[in-house]
Parts: C-alpha cells; structure tokens; sequence
C-alpha cells in the first residue's frame, strides 16, 4: 500500500483540562486501522485543479489546525478513537489519471476496513478515485458543492469532471447541495437532470436545511451506500477564501456543519471527504479552520450514529 507513514499528533494547550484533537488521534498503519472508529487518509494532488492550486497542501494544514480543536460536542460528547493511517504517496508532477488509478488502488483495501475514512484533500479529481472502489454496488453520493463537477473528461479528468467519470461507471445517485446560480452551465444541469440527480442551491439551504437535506436524499432512496463530499467552495467566499473558485452567495458556516451532521446521521454512510482546501490561497487560516472543524463534525456524527 502506498502510504506514507504518519506523523505525531499533539495538542497545543497548556490547559489540562482542554483535551484537543491533537491529544486523542493515533498515527497507525493499515494493519491496525480496524482498532478505531474512523480513519483519516490525506491525498495531497492539486494537479487537476481547473481554477487556482494549493490543495496540494489542504491534508497538512488540516491535521494542524484539528490538533488545536477540542473534542467536545455539547450533544454527543467528545469525540474519541480516531487513528491516521498517513498520506497516499503521490507525485504532484503525475497526471490526473494516473493520480487517480494510484489513489483508487489504496482507497479500494482503505474501504475494505472496519474503520469510516475520511479523506482529507486534494483536490477535487479525487472524488472520482474515493467513490470509484464502491462500485458497481448500489452508490449514491451527497455532494456539498458551490458547482456540479459533471464535465466530460473530454481532455482527460480534472476537479471539474469526477461525477460525470462515476456515472460512466454506474453511481446511481447524485445530490448537489449549496450549488450557486450563475457558477454553471445549463449544458451541466441538463446533464445532471438526465442522470436523475437533484440540485439543493445555496439559497435552499439557508433558508430551510433540514428540507433541502430531505430533497437532497430524495434521489437516493433506492441506494444501499451513500458518499459524502465536502467541497470547501461550498461556504461563502468571505468565510472559506482559500478554495479555487470562492464564489459569492454560499449558506454560512454554521448551516453547513448542521447539514453535514444530518446527512452523516444515515447508517448508508460509508465515507466522507474533504477537498479543495488551499492554505497558500487563504486569509487568515479561515477556510483552514472551517475544514478542521468540518472534519470535527464529521467525526462527531460519525460516533453518535455507531452508539445508537
């Protein structure tokens, strides 16, 4: 398996009593993965990126920011038995393809284990390579996105094409929540109506999420596993500045994280990515922090929904 082996986790706070991230998650190998609840996998590409890079370094400043987040959650408590099996080991010079095929090697015996993986990206071409392995089971894919990324790899895949490669290969469902009027092309929503997939805009969720997270799993019910994909253009660009497209008009922070915990709620759930976050394109550590405190929600649903 290529992974790189994982650095050391610590918390940052002086305080004994402020466990963090940092304090509770385990480097391991794939061998003792299955010994935790969830896994983290960091996929550092942004070679496909359409738009502006710097995802190549999104699973770095991730893992940084997380160690110094504190574990609690007011309704599920902290979170805990989160291990990092480390980095796919990838060349930033490779091309799309053959990232994806390396990628889609190592997440096909990552989703093989007992533990739920998150993956920490990269950039967005890699969702193609995370949800590939599921198939041709009974797939359907939630998909918090400011775009649809249903292109046709005319030249070769990009950010921009992973969903229009997964239903070449038999997905049978997708759902876009937080997409933006005026960021697509009717060509791509045509394309995306015809597949029966559902489009959740912005506006939709901000105004009422826990209808626009029943319309989106509308389109999924006859699905037996479910991906979930945090594109971090989904959030408004004043909040997640460091993305390669931020666009204008994306629900808030806090609408976003309620919404992941909800979808995340659903047993069908068997995996959660983290794409697009670009450190060197940011301000202020913003859009690093909002991913970190994704991944935290994330991990926080993740654990109330094995306890049930």
């Amino acid at each position: 398996m290529r992974l790189r082996s994982p650095l050391a986790w610590d918390g940052l706070s002086e305080d004994p009593n402020d466990e963090q991230f940092g304090d509770i998650v385990e480097p391991t190998r794939f061998g003792s993965a299955g010994e935790y609840d969830t896994v983290f996998v960091g996929e550092p590409y942004d070679g496909a990126v359409i738009g502006r890079k710097g995802a190549l370094e999104g699973p770095s400043a991730i893992r940084e920011a997380l160690a110094g987040v504190k574990t609690h959650h007011f309704e599920n408590g902290p979170v805990r038995s989160v291990g990092d099996l480390g980095d796919v080991d990838l060349d930033p010079d490779a091309t799309p393809r053959d990232v994806q095929k390396t990628v889609r090697h190592v997440v096909s015996d990552v989703h093989g284990m007992d533990a739920f993986p998150i993956f920490l990206g990269g950039d967005n071409s890699l969702s193609y390579a995370n949800v590939a392995p599921l198939l041709p089971d009974s797939v359907g894919v939630i998909s918090f996105d400011a775009h649809l990324d249903c292109r046709e790899p005319v030249d070769g895949p990009t950010s921009g094409t992973p969903y229009h490669q997964l239903h070449e290969e038999g997905l049978d469902g997708l759902a876009v929540v937080g997409a933006r009027h005026f960021e697509t092309s009717t060509q791509y929503a045509d394309y995306l109506d015809s597949q029966d997939g559902v489009v959740v805009t912005a506006e939709e969720l901000a105004a009422n999420p826990s209808a626009a997270i029943r319309r989106a799993f509308s389109c999924l019910s006859g699905v037996d596993t479910v991906y979930v994909s945090l594109d971090m253009d989904v959030f408004d660009a004043p909040a997640a500045p460091g993305v390669s497209a931020p666009t204008p008009g994306g629900p808030p922070t806090l609408t976003v994280y309620s919404a992941l915990r909800h979808v995340l709620a659903d047993d069908r759930v068997v995996g959660f990515e983290v794409v697009e976050c670009a450190p060197s394109l940011d301000r202020d550590r913003q859009t690093v922090d909002a991913a970190a405190r994704a991944v935290a929600h994330a991990l926080s649903a993740h654990q109330r929904r094995e306890s049930r």
